[in-house]
């Protein structure tokens, strides 16, 4: 037996006692329709299985119906996490992804973000390396840019979805001066007359509200690279012996600071108190596992997809979405032993 005619929008229009024009314009988006005739509409093309072709819209509207993401590397963690969140959101309503990484090289980035616009994505969302891209032309042609986890300066009007890294970082700083630490360093400050970020300003504020001198040779620069990362770690623990904890801005630092304390023979906790900002896998993993500020990847990803999707009114009003942190406990962190006050 023949396989079943496809339903056409003619079909759709027919039941639904409706023009053609109608029906474009209830799978388009485009143009008013009343609720009760829209109500219709959907009900006939559900009755025929019709499926509107998304290739047909996307060239009557000049657009892909895709959303582009830009991540710095999608074998990060973090970076996965975050893409999950997105796909996740784009499934549930409808929409389709097409991912590209930066490796946190602002002149690629910005050859990305000239792709998208060219192939007239619906909307960008971008954990972006730099200002080099055009991020303002971007969201004129395409419906909307939004940021996932990093803000700009100067582009407070591009929506934004952060972590409350301030509140990550000031958690954990209370909890070592609570186990009584008090020479604590923190690895992955700015470069020397460098801008300091959220996680170095809350690590400086909270010490000095809480009475802890946050020494200048305790607060090291250092980029989230291995290479780099490692020298630093390895660094301050062979110039500053007296350190009785450790505080990492991300994974990367967190797992040098890991790995050159193991070189030196330096024990975690009893020697040196280890934690870091990012719960990624294998920090759990560790011996022994290791205290982490865990930051919601994963929600940034879906409520930046939902932004840009679903809530358009919401776009650049307000200031950045914050989502909370959570510090983790585990047993890289323990009370200040006597003798090393």
């Amino acid at each position: 037996m023949a396989d079943r005619r496809s339903a056409t929008i003619k079909d759709v229009a027919a039941a639904a006692g409706v023009g053609i024009a109608t029906v474009s314009r209830v799978f388009s988006g485009t143009g008013a329709v009343a609720d009760a005739t829209r109500e219709r509409v959907l009900a006939a093309a559900r009755e025929l299985d019709y499926r509107p072709s998304a290739l047909g819209r996307g060239l009557k509207l000049r657009r892909s119906g895709g959303i582009g993401l830009i991540v710095p590397d999608v074998t990060d963690p973090f970076c996965a996490e975050l893409v999950a969140g997105v796909l996740a959101c784009a499934r549930t309503l409808g929409g389709h992804v097409i991912v590209d990484a930066a490796h946190g090289d602002p002149e690629r980035e910005a050859e990305i973000v000239d792709r998208f616009v060219e192939q007239r994505v619906d909307g960008i969302i971008a954990r972006p390396a730099g200002e080099t891209a055009d991020w303002r032309a971007a969201a004129r042609v395409c419906s909307s840019v939004v940021f996932a986890d990093r803000i700009l300066p100067g582009l407070a009007e591009i929506p934004t979805v952060l972590a409350d890294d301030a509140g990550g970082v000031r958690s954990l700083a209370e909890y070592l001066v609570g186990l009584g630490h008090r020479r604590i360093a923190f690895l992955g400050a700015a470069a020397p007359g460098g801008e300091p970020g959220v996680r170095e300003r809350a690590f400086r504020d909270t010490l000095e509200r809480l009475g802890v001198p946050a020494e200048d040779d305790l607060v090291v620069a250092a980029r989230p690279a291995r290479d780099a990362a490692y020298a630093a770690a390895a660094g301050l623990l062979q110039r500053r012996a007296d350190v009785t904890a450790v505080v990492a801005a991300e994974h990367l630092l967190g797992e040098a600071a890991v790995l050159v304390a193991r070189e030196l023979d330096l024990r975690v906790p009893a020697d040196v108190s280890i934690a870091m900002v990012d719960d990624v896998p294998w920090a759990e993993l560790c011996d022994p596992p290791l205290t982490a500020v865990a930051r919601p990847g994963r929600d940034i990803g879906y409520r930046a997809c939902e932004l840009l999707l679903r809530e358009p009114a919401r776009r650049g009003r307000g200031g950045p979405v914050r989502l909370p942190t959570e510090l983790v406990v585990r047993g890289s962190c323990g009370a200040l032993r006597a003798g090393r006050r």
